[in-house]
């Protein structure tokens, strides 16, 4: 079972209210939660929560390092098929839509992460600014800058490094698949807002309860206690990020505020805009109004009924 959608949809609250009525566990699909210690910026889910039910990918890499889809894909693979044999229903929630696609769709045959090649960009970034690099990519492959955004600094770094690496467009790299069809026919459940205005609103509350509950100073400790630098997956997270430029003295508290909310705003835009393309390849995808009043019973009762048209004998299933 599958539910995703952008920040803020409720999808930690729908994944619980799935918990409390159904025997499953949850793994996480969700870039920053992988981290330990990175609590209050991440959202993640309180030890009352993880309570509820198991939870698998959560705190499970120091800050310091790196966590990519590949190993996403095989991690949740490996906990589908534990959690299978134990006669619970896997339940993947989150919003890092790569991970989604990783496991539904195969992987591109894309170079490793080169950790001088990308401290080397970042180099010539801090020099020049990520809108130049944008435009030297723009050189390179025009197709691949065409996609993103100038100011998109850690997936200008990644085009980049694909292409100075291999010397071939990206559309190129991507090409090259490594395939692992899914075991399971999954139930998808996706959560997009009727209202983006509303969706930014709840953005928005939520970016200043993560400052009222000591964001600044959850990146301070993590600063005294792990080797950190601007440029690790982990600082480049949303907020994270923001506070990190607060805390050597480029913004003030308020542009803290408004970068922040911005940026997720972003993160939510493209979040969305992964889900239109999963719609179209995912007929089997039910959306629901992340905004609507009954969401999680509503959610609740779409994957009751489809894990028991799934464990009726073919004769007696209905379609929904």
């Amino acid at each position: 079972m599958l539910v995703l959608g952008p920040t803020a949809s409720g999808k930690t609250a729908c994944a619980l209210a799935i918990a409390e009525r159904l025997p499953v566990e949850i793994v996480s699909v969700d870039s920053a939660l992988v981290y330990r210690d990175m609590d209050i910026g991440t959202a993640k889910p309180s030890a009352a929560e993880r309570a509820v039910c198991p939870h698998h990918l959560i705190d499970i890499i120091s800050p310091e390092d790196s966590y990519s889809a590949a190993r996403f894909a095989k991690d949740a693979l490996a906990l589908i098929a534990a959690i299978t044999r134990r006669g619970r229903i896997p339940l993947l929630a989150g919003g890092t839509m790569l991970y989604f696609k990783a496991l539904r769709d195969g992987l591109s045959d894309l170079p490793r992460a080169d950790t001088g090649l990308r401290g080397e960009i970042d180099r010539q970034a801090s020099r020049r600014g990520w809108p130049a690099m944008h435009a030297e990519l723009a050189s390179l492959d025009a197709a691949a800058a065409a996609r993103l955004q100038p100011t998109d600094a850690q997936r200008i770094q990644r085009a980049l490094e694909i292409v100075r690496l291999t010397g071939r467009p990206l559309a190129d790299a991507y090409a090259r698949r490594s395939d692992h069809p899914l075991p399971f026919r999954p139930v998808s459940i996706a959560l997009a807002p009727s209202s983006r205005e509303v969706l930014h609103r709840r953005i928005a509350e939520r970016f200043d309860a993560m400052l009222a509950a000591g964001l600044v100073h959850e990146l301070q400790a993590l600063r005294g206690r792990y080797r950190l630098a601007p440029e690790l997956p982990s600082m480049r997270c949303v907020g994270y990020r923001q506070a990190w430029d607060h805390l050597e003295g480029r913004l003030d508290r308020r542009a803290l505020r408004e970068r922040g909310i911005v940026a997720t705003r972003q993160l939510a835009k493209r979040q969305l805009t992964w889900l239109r393309q999963f719609r179209e390849g995912w007929p089997e995808m039910r959306e629901f109004d992340c905004l609507a009043p009954n969401l999680a019973d509503a959610v609740v009762r779409f994957a009751r009924e489809s894990i028991e048209r799934d464990a009726a004998p073919p004769g007696d299933r209905r379609e929904p």
